[in-house]
C-alpha cells in the first residue's frame, strides 16, 4: 500500500500535478493499492487558505479532478480524507504514543515539511502536533510505503525511528523530487534541511506564490511559451538548469521522446529517445538553450492537454479555486 499526501491546497502546479501523478501512475501499474490521502486537518493546522475548512475541501476536490485530468482514474487509487480517520479515537491513540516516543528536538527537526524554515522561535503550539500526526496517518492507514516530495523525509524517518521503538511496521519510504522553479536555484537564506543540496532544493522549488517562476497545469499555450521563455537556462549547464529538469522529471516521465525544433543551418530538428542523451548533446553545446525551450515547451502543450479540456468541459471547480485565490 502506497499514499501521496495532499500538499499546499491552492492552484496545483506541475511540480506536483505531473511529478506525483507520474509516480502514482507507476506505483498503481506495478500493483499497489495507492491512497491519495487530501490532508485537510493537516492543512488547517498549517493555516492553508486561511484554516477555512470549506474552501480546504473545495480545493480538494479540485485536486481530484486534476488527478484524473492527468490520467489517475477514480477507479485505479482511494481518496481518503484525514478528517475520515481523525473521527477514529485510535488515531490520536497513535499521535500520542508517536509523541511520547519522541523528543521535542526530533519532531521540531521533522517541522520544514510545513514549509516552516527551522530557526523559527515563534510557532503555534499546534504545528507540533503535526509531524505525529503525519507519522501516525501512516500507521493508522497501514501503509507498507509513504510516498511524497523529498522534502517530507524528515517526518517519515520519524515514522521508521518511532516504529523501532514502539514495536510497529516500519514503512518504506519513496521521494519525489522536487521540481525546481523557472527562475532557477535560489540564494539560499533559510535553513530547511541540514543537507545543503536538499536546502537548496527545497528553497528553489516551484512555488505557486511566485506565478512567473511556475507552471499551472491548465496553463494556456501561450501561458506556457511565455514562462518557459522567460526562464532560465545557462547554456551548457546542467545543474540548477530548470529547464533541463522539466525534460527529465516531467517529458521524459510522460513520453519516450523529445523533438528539438532546431534551426535547419544549425542540423534541423533532432528527436531524442531519452534523457541521457539529450543531456550529453546540450552539455556539448549541440543544443541551443532556445531550442531546448521550445521543444519542451511544445511537449508540455500537448502533455497538458487533457487537463486544460477537462476543466474547460467542467469550470465550476477550477472557477471557486480562482475566486479563493483572488480573495486571499
Amino acid at each position: 500500500m502506497s499514499r501521496e499526501p495532499s500538499r499546499s491546497p491552492r492552484i496545483m502546479h506541475i511540480g506536483m500535478g505531473l511529478v506525483c501523478t507520474s509516480k502514482i501512475k507507476d506505483m498503481t501499474k506495478a500493483g499497489f493499492h495507492f491512497i491519495v490521502f487530501l490532508a485537510d486537518w493537516h492543512s488547517w493546522i498549517n493555516n492553508k487558505l486561511g484554516g477555512d475548512m470549506e474552501k480546504i475541501h473545495t480545493c480538494g476536490e479540485y485536486i481530484k479532478q486534476c488527478f484524473t485530468a492527468l490520467g489517475v482514474t477514480p477507479v485505479s487509487v482511494e481518496y481518503l480524507w484525514a478528517s475520515d480517520i481523525a473521527k477514529d479515537i485510535e488515531y490520536w491513540e497513535k499521535v500520542i504514543r508517536i509523541a511520547k516516543g519522541a523528543s521535542l528536538q526530533r519532531t521540531w527537526r521533522a517541522l520544514p515539511i510545513m514549509g516552516r524554515e527551522m530557526s523559527m522561535t515563534d510557532v503555534e503550539t499546534a504545528w507540533v502536533y503535526y509531524p505525529c500526526m503525519q507519522s501516525a496517518d501512516i500507521f493508522h492507514m497501514d501503509l507498507d510505503v509513504a510516498c511524497a516530495g523529498i522534502d517530507q523525509r524528515k517526518a517519515h524517518m520519524l515514522a521508521r525511528d518511532v516504529a523501532e521503538k514502539l514495536g510497529w511496521k516500519k514503512p518504506s519510504c519513496v521521494h519525489t523530487h522536487l521540481l525546481m522553479g523557472l527562475q532557477g536555484p535560489e540564494t539560499v537564506e533559510k535553513e530547511f534541511d541540514e543537507n545543503a543540496d536538499l536546502n537548496i532544493q527545497i528553497s528553489s522549488k516551484m512555488s505557486k506564490s511566485i506565478p512567473k517562476s511556475c507552471i499551472f497545469v491548465h496553463d494556456t499555450p501561450d501561458d506556457i511559451k511565455t514562462k518557459i521563455k522567460e526562464a532560465y537556462c545557462p547554456p551548457k549547464q546542467v545543474k540548477g538548469n530548470p529547464i533541463l529538469e522539466l525534460s527529465k522529471y516531467v517529458v521524459f516521465a510522460e513520453r519516450e521522446n523529445l523533438e528539438i525544433p532546431r534551426p535547419t543551418k544549425y542540423g534541423g530538428p533532432e528527436n531524442f529517445e531519452n534523457y541521457e542523451k539529450m543531456e550529453r548533446a546540450y552539455v556539448e553545446g549541440k543544443i541551443h538553450p532556445l531550442d531546448l525551450k521550445n521543444g519542451v515547451t511544445e511537449a508540455l502543450i500537448e502533455i497538458l492537454k487533457p487537463v486544460r479540456e477537462h476543466f474547460h468541459r467542467h469550470p465550476q471547480l477550477l472557477e471557486k479555486m480562482m475566486e479563493i485565490e483572488v480573495t486571499r
